[in-house]
């Protein structure tokens, strides 16, 4: 008789970025990736994506929509590290130059569906007048080098709560999954 090996079961993810609110911002596009346990592994789908760049509507709402679609497939053994999904979003700044606009994350769903997801997003600050005064004179903001540190605890140490600001207009990409 046959060892039977480890079963496994599949998380598949099926959705869209939609929109967002930033209302003191125009012209953004969304970066995703997902973050995941050692258990974890993609089997199908895209794993990163960039969006096409998005104006306000004209209406009231003012809002950035980019309907971003994700389509991706997981398997694993063990839930521990159940992926997260991390948006960056990024525009120009004053002087043109891609800036980010805020980051954020959140785990994906736990159940079978239709889910919606609102994403509160933050963006790193200097600790320093000087640094403030520096990254704005040179055009170079302070972002993650990698923004998958934002779904993770370790790699953050030394930040304060200061250097990240929740913004005041958050992200609102209603996330699908079905």
């Amino acid at each position: 008789m046959a060892a039977a090996g480890p079963s496994v079961f599949l998380l598949m993810v099926n959705g869209q970025v939609e929109s967002a609110q930033f209302p003191e911002y125009d012209d953004l596009y969304c970066k995703y990736c997902f973050v995941y346990g050692q258990d974890w592994a993609p089997t199908a789908g895209l794993e990163e994506g960039i969006s096409q760049i998005t104006s306000k509507s004209q209406d009231v709402r003012q809002a950035l929509v980019w309907n971003f679609p994700i389509d991706v497939t997981f398997k694993s053994t063990n839930p521990y590290g159940w992926p997260q999904i991390v948006l960056s979003v990024y525009g120009p700044d004053v002087f043109g130059n891609d800036v980010v606009r805020g980051y954020g994350a959140v785990h994906l769903p736990f159940s079978p569906g239709r889910h919606k997801r609102t994403i509160p997003m933050f963006v790193p600050e200097s600790t320093s007048k000087l640094q403030k005064f520096t990254s704005w004179f040179m055009g170079r903001r302070p972002e993650y080098t990698d923004p998958k540190v934002v779904a993770q605890g370790e790699g953050r140490e030394g930040e304060n709560a200061e250097a990240e600001t929740p913004k005041a207009a958050q992200l609102m990409p209603p996330f699908s999954s079905q």
